[in-house]
């Protein structure tokens, strides 16, 4: 094979990571925000008293599953 067709198979197959790259990383981040609310929630209905101490961990923990979302954004912007 020639340099120019393998380089040119390589741009080809850029837009495909980038896709893979935000599109794996936002199903990931929406499945950790899901399941952080979805205990969060639970743990209020148990016992109502702790809404205050389940909120700001729950927030905390929103973030970081947030990060991943932007960490995957960030890949697919450096991929060339």
């Amino acid at each position: 094979m020639d340099t120019n067709t393998v380089s040119s198979a390589v741009v080809n197959l850029a837009p495909l990571a980038k896709a893979f790259a935000i599109g794996l990383s936002a199903i990931g981040a929406g499945l950790g925000i899901g399941m952080i609310g979805a205990k969060a929630m639970e743990a209020i209905g148990r016992n109502p008293e702790a809404t205050g101490k389940v909120l700001v961990p729950m927030l905390i923990a929103s973030a970081f599953a947030e990060a991943v979302a932007i960490y995957g954004l960030v890949i697919a912007f450096s991929i060339k």
